[in-house]
């Protein structure tokens, strides 16, 4: 595996080592004690698959009390995966680290628990698998707007498709004052 560090206090982008040929591929997508080596030593509790049409963009996401830490992976198409620093005590608040991931390079991307996440779609469609350190609990969920130009994402599509409740999150001035 070639794993690669990012601006943000670990997040990883990690390239596991793919055995191709004419049939096709293998490769191991998860293993405790390798990933453990790489300092992530969490254990997964919910594996999450979503699929999504061109143009759409979910996210950016979090929970507040109970943050999950994610592996994220794309096993049909492409997305632009973004991950923001949303911890006002972090040096690194603001900033976001985006990789794209597609079945092609198959890139996964580790974000410890407290980061929003949130990606948008390249292909006509997407299948994206996540391993999440905690459940999810829709009523501890969090957001943060998509396009809040503090954080300034260049998305590559203009006019993404957005659930009604990502269309109102909050930005992360309001995040951080409390107001959201």
């Amino acid at each position: 595996m070639k794993v690669l560090e990012t601006v943000l206090p670990g997040v990883l982008i990690i390239e596991p080592k793919v055995f191709a040929d004419a049939r096709g591929f293998f490769l191991e997508s998860y293993q405790a004690e390798r990933y453990r080596q790489l300092g992530i030593a969490h254990t997964f509790v919910q594996d999450n698959h979503s699929r999504s049409a061109r143009g759409v963009l979910r996210g950016l996401h979090f929970q507040r009390s109970r943050p999950q830490g994610k592996l994220v992976s794309v096993s049909r198409g492409s997305v632009y995966d973004v991950t923001v620093d949303i911890n006002p005590a972090s040096p690194t608040c603001g900033q976001f680290v985006a990789v794209e991931l597609n079945d092609e390079n198959h890139r996964q991307l580790w974000i410890p628990p407290g980061y929003a996440h949130g990606f948008c779609v390249l292909s006509d469609i997407a299948d994206v698998q996540y391993k999440c350190t905690d459940y999810y609990i829709p009523e501890d969920e969090g957001g943060l707007l998509w396009n809040d130009p503090q954080v300034n994402i260049p998305w590559p599509i203009e006019q993404p498709l957005l659930s009604a409740k990502d269309q109102r999150n909050p930005t992360l001035a309001q995040l951080l004052d409390g107001n959201a």
